[in-house]
């Protein structure tokens, strides 16, 4: 497996919960799973199990793998080469991308490909992540009949970048067309990875079909559906060792379905945790809680547009706000709280124990995405009981039941036209329902039954690997380094 971050190595987000998750879910199913992983600034030290030397845009990189167990049968390979990955930033720095990004990834993939070379006995298959493995495909070529899987985890990121990089990466200018790695005269990343997969998977089914089409298909919708005979939506899963209200070490006190009472001690420690003046009032009142991307994806542009019209002073409502991202919106977070102090309370940056505090100690949590590949925060929300409003896109739609006033059905509020409007009446119908103490509670249990484990996941994921996988023959001699059959 391949993939561009992963826990608790490195994190920007879901990609990094998947590529640590996915491998020990398969390994507790009786797989031997090896993830090959950048080794960023910070990361753990390790025993050198391997190490490769490739020369990439004229230039010659050598790495030592190092390993880290992720659990039994399955381990991480950190690739250490400190002069592509031992910077400040995972992809950027000051809001610019690397300029040798092209290098960077397309070094990660072929390393990867060359320490699967040297093993004795072959892997059965290649499972890359992201535009920033899309190229593994075509150097997965010096292993004869190995399958490879791509992951599109957000196809809004897809490693495009200047045609002239084609041969500096050792690639064919043959396979610079419209069914190859070309993308509006420029080379595509994920694109190659696409077109050059044996299978493609998303991350939920719905998001599988809106990638199929324009609106969502950020240029790419027509080279999706050329594929879709191979193309699978799995929901992703979420690691119930990390995600568990009842072992959570970030929570003040454990709780679960037979204790939900316990979660007020997370409402308490998080308002005080915020800043919130703990009173009757405070602790009576609802907290919609969010961790994001403070970008537009997210549904923060819907947000700016309800904080202009003066809403959430209007609303009866703490908002309680973790993450970073765009410099208006992170201003605009801290511009309220500093006007609503005692409503308000934002962190930018990004901190574990928050976002659990947030998910545990949160009545509701606040997901408005202009689209979602498949979204996990939505999935803790309902494990620690906290009730998610969503829009009705992507993996917010496979995972979240719409509450149902007439029976009690349901797990949590969405809605389906991107305006602000909607969303305001949709957080003014939660926040009505909340003052029902026996309906929401029937909903907050209603969503801690639900089961998105990744062993579950991980079971739709060894479908696809056993239909590819190849007979077991004698493999060809791998190229000699730095000169693959790309």
């Amino acid at each position: 497996m391949i993939a561009s971050e992963a826990q608790p190595f490195s994190k920007t987000g879901g990609l990094a919960d998947v590529a640590a998750a996915l491998p020990k879910a398969l390994a507790r199913l009786g797989h031997d799973v090896t993830l090959v992983t950048p080794r960023y600034r910070g990361a753990p030290d390790g025993p050198v199990v391997g190490s490769v030397g490739l020369e990439v845009a004229g230039h010659w990189f050598q790495a030592r793998l190092l390993e880290q167990p992720l659990g039994r049968g399955a381990r991480a390979l950190l690739l250490d080469c400190p002069e592509l990955y031992d910077r400040d930033g995972i992809y950027y720095e000051a809001g610019i991308d690397y300029p040798d990004n092209p290098i960077r990834f397309a070094f990660l993939s072929a390393a990867a490909i060359d320490f699967a070379a040297q093993q004795a006995t072959p892997f059965d298959v290649i499972h890359t992540h992201d535009w920033q493995g899309g190229l593994a495909p075509i150097y997965a070529r010096a292993l004869g009949a190995v399958p490879t899987v791509l992951t599109i985890h957000n196809l809004a990121y897809q490693g495009v970048f200047d045609k002239a990089w084609v041969p500096r990466l050792g690639l064919r200018w043959e396979d610079f067309t419209l069914g190859g790695f070309e993308f509006f005269d420029r080379l595509g990343f994920l694109k190659a990875g696409i077109n050059f997969s044996a299978a493609i998977t998303t991350v939920s089914p719905t998001y599988a079909d809106e990638i199929q089409r324009p609106e969502y298909g950020q240029g790419l919708d027509g080279v999706i559906r050329s594929r879709g005979a191979h193309l699978t939506g799995i929901l992703n899963g979420i690691d119930f060792d990390e995600w568990n209200p009842a072992t959570d070490p970030h929570l003040p006190a454990p709780f679960d379905r037979e204790r939900l009472g316990a979660k007020a001690a997370s409402k308490r420690a998080m308002l005080e945790r915020f800043g919130i003046a703990v009173t009757d009032q405070s602790l009576a009142r609802p907290v919609v809680g969010m961790v994001s991307r403070m970008v537009d994806q997210k549904g923060l542009d819907l947000l700016a547009a309800l904080a202009g019209a003066g809403a959430f002073a209007a609303l009866d409502a703490t908002f309680i706000v973790v993450g970073t991202g765009e410099p208006r919106y992170q201003d605009m977070w801290r511009f309220l709280s500093q006007r609503h102090p005692d409503r308000i309370s934002v962190f930018v940056g990004f901190d574990e124990s928050r976002a659990h505090l947030v998910e545990a100690g949160a009545d509701m949590f606040l997901m408005p995405s202009r689209f979602e590949p498949c979204g996990l925060n939505q999935m803790y929300s309902l494990r620690y009981g906290t009730v998610p409003i969503v829009r009705a896109v992507g993996g917010l739609v496979d995972t979240v039941r719409p509450y149902n006033p007439k029976n009690g059905q349901g797990t949590g509020f969405l809605f389906s036209d991107y305006e602000p409007g909607a969303l305001l009446r949709t957080l003014e119908t939660a926040l009505a329902t909340f003052a029902n103490k026996k309906i929401w509670n029937r909903l907050q249990k209603n969503g801690m039954r639900a089961d998105y484990s990744w062993d579950r996941s991980a079971a739709e994921y060894v479908k696809i690997y056993t239909r590819l996988r190849p007979a077991r023959t004698t493999r060809r001699t791998p190229a000699s380094k730095g000169q693959r059959d790309s």
